[in-house]
Formats: structure tokens, C-alpha cells, sequence
């Protein structure tokens, strides 16, 4: 290896270390967000929740960065959209199941994006995973498992969150192939008024119901502008950087960090099966951070379409 070829490798390092820092500030406030969301919720109905968090965030995005949406061409610019829509449609679908299974339930399920991103990258992608990336899958699942759940069935509430999973893990994947640091302002400011858009259709026919607390609001804009907007230009960003298996297992340590939170500051009390299912997700992590890498792996193939 050439010096110049070292310098690039370890530049190359550094961005994906920052990456990877940028994606648990991400996932820390995602996790930040679930006790406030379990108490708003008892005063303002989900959708209705996510169309107004959503229609905050894109509209304060668009007002101050709309130049960089302007400047993005229509190839980026449609999938931007697809991208969006594909979250939208998650997000929209993940609530609907939640009504009809418990939280712990919908939780581990959710985070099956774990698996289903590397399937679908290798699918997609044609991405080559080495056994290392795939023990670490299999244990962050087991973690999340651990960690969330408290019996299991299969119905129709699971069935909704499952599409919802394999939705997120598509988001992820067409991410890792079409985002670039150049347009990941542009990109995320779209894809936030695409999520904006889904949620109001998908709220619209019943009338939006609006928080009316002082402290609703300051919550709701919190989720909007720091674990929505801000949480959405970093994940876009650091998808540039980083394959969408390492992205699904950084992501992983979201109910982590949730867990963390609501026994910080939701009254919660730790135990033993939090303990350990977050150190199994955690050490699942870090293997993939500092294991070896191929090249291959550390390259975003094309998605064409």
C-alpha cells in the first residue's frame, strides 16, 4: 500500500467513525423520544401526533435550507420522494399495529429492520456480508429480543409491523445506495414533506387533533426539529458514508437508548433482562465497528431506478 493510499484509508476511517458517532446521536434521540411520545399520546391520537410532528419539521427545514432542495436534479429528487414515501408508509403502518399489540411486542419487531436490511442489501445490492457482520445480526436480534420482549403472538397487529420493519430496512438500504454527502440536506428536507404528506392523508378523513399544553408543544417541536429533522439530514448523511448493514446495527441500540432514558428520566426501574439484552445489542456493535473489513463492504453499490 502506497502512502497515498494510506492517507486515503485512513480519511476514509474518520469519516466513517464520524458516521457512526453522527447515526447514535441519531438513534439517542429517537430514544429520547419514547416517554414523552407514551405521555402525549394519552391526550393526542398517534397519527395525528406524527402529521403534525412531521408537517413542523418539513416546513421549518424547507423555510431555511429550500436552495438545497432546488438544487437537486430529478433523478435525486425522485427518489428522495421514494424514499420519504417509503418511510411515510412505515410510519403510518407501524401505528396502525400498534393498536393491536403490545408496545414490547411491536418494539422487537420493528427492529427486525436488523435482519432485513442485510437480506435485502444482498438482494439489492448484491452486497457480500462476511460471518462476522452476520453472528453480530443474529446477536443484536436475540439482544432486542431480550430486551423487549415478555411473550409473543402472531395476529394482524404483528403482521402490519413486520411490513412496517421491512419497509424501514428498505428505507435504509435505498439510502445506503442513493445518498450523498452533497445532497443530504436536499434529500431530507424532501423526505420530510413526503412523511408530512402521508401522515395528513392518512389522518385528514377524522379532522387533525392538535396538542393544547404549553408542554405538548414544546415536546412535539423537540421531536420535530431534534429527533426528526435534525435526526433525518444525520442518518441521510452518515448513509453516505457507511454500508446499510453497519447503518441497521447501529440503529439497533435505538430501544438501547430508549430503555436508558425511561430509567433516567420516565420513573422506570433497570433490570436484569435490560441489562443484558442492551449489553448483547451493544457488543453486537462494536463487533462489526471493530472487526475487519472487505472492501466490498465498505462500498454502496448502485440501486437503479
Amino acid at each position: 500500500m502506497t502512502g497515498a493510499e494510506a492517507t486515503v484509508g485512513t480519511h476514509q476511517r474518520r469519516r466513517q467513525l464520524l458516521a457512526t458517532g453522527a447515526l447514535l446521536a441519531v438513534t439517542a434521540s429517537w430514544g429520547s423520544t419514547f416517554f414523552l411520545i407514551k405521555d402525549l399520546l394519552e391526550r393526542v391520537p398517534t397519527l395525528d401526533f406524527l402529521a403534525v410532528r412531521f408537517a413542523i419539521a418539513g416546513v421549518v427545514v424547507f423555510a431555511v435550507a429550500h436552495r438545497s432542495v432546488l438544487a437537486l436534479d430529478r433523478t435525486v429528487l425522485r427518489r428522495a420522494v421514494l424514499v420519504g414515501a417509503v418511510y411515510g408508509v412505515a410510519q403510518v403502518l407501524q401505528t396502525a399495529g400498534l393498536a393491536h399489540t403490545a408496545a414490547s411486542v411491536s418494539g422487537f419487531i420493528t427492529g427486525m429492520y436488523v435482519v432485513c436490511t442485510p437480506l435485502l442489501a444482498a438482494l439489492l445490492l448484491r452486497t457480500r456480508i462476511n460471518a462476522l457482520t452476520w453472528a453480530a445480526v443474529a446477536l443484536a436480534t436475540v439482544g432486542l429480543g431480550v430486551l423487549s420482549l415478555d411473550g409473543f403472538s402472531v395476529g394482524y397487529g404483528e403482521a402490519l409491523t413486520f411490513v412496517a420493519a421491512v419497509l424501514y430496512a428498505l428505507h435504509i438500504v435505498a439510502l445506503g445506495a442513493w445518498s450523498t454527502a452533497r445532497d443530504a440536506l436536499g434529500m431530507s428536507v424532501v423526505q420530510l414533506l413526503v412523511i408530512a404528506v402521508i401522515c395528513l392523508v392518512a389522518t385528514a378523513p377524522d379532522g387533525v387533533v392538535v396538542p393544547e399544553r404549553a408542554a405538548d408543544w414544546a415536546a412535539v417541536v423537540y421531536m420535530a426539529l431534534v429527533a426528526g429533522a435534525l435526526a433525518l439530514v444525520a442518518q441521510t448523511w452518515a448513509q453516505s458514508q457507511l454500508s446499510p448493514t453497519r447503518t441497521a446495527l447501529v440503529m439497533s441500540m435505538e430501544p438501547v437508548f430508549a430503555a436508558g432514558f425511561a430509567v433516567a428520566l420516565g420513573g422506570e426501574h433497570a433490570t436484569a433482562r435490560m441489562l443484558l439484552g442492551g449489553a448483547m445489542v451493544l457488543a453486537a456493535m462494536v463487533a462489526v465497528e471493530l472487526g475487519p473489513r472487505r472492501k466490498v463492504e465498505g462500498e454502496v453499490p448502485h440501486l437503479a431506478v
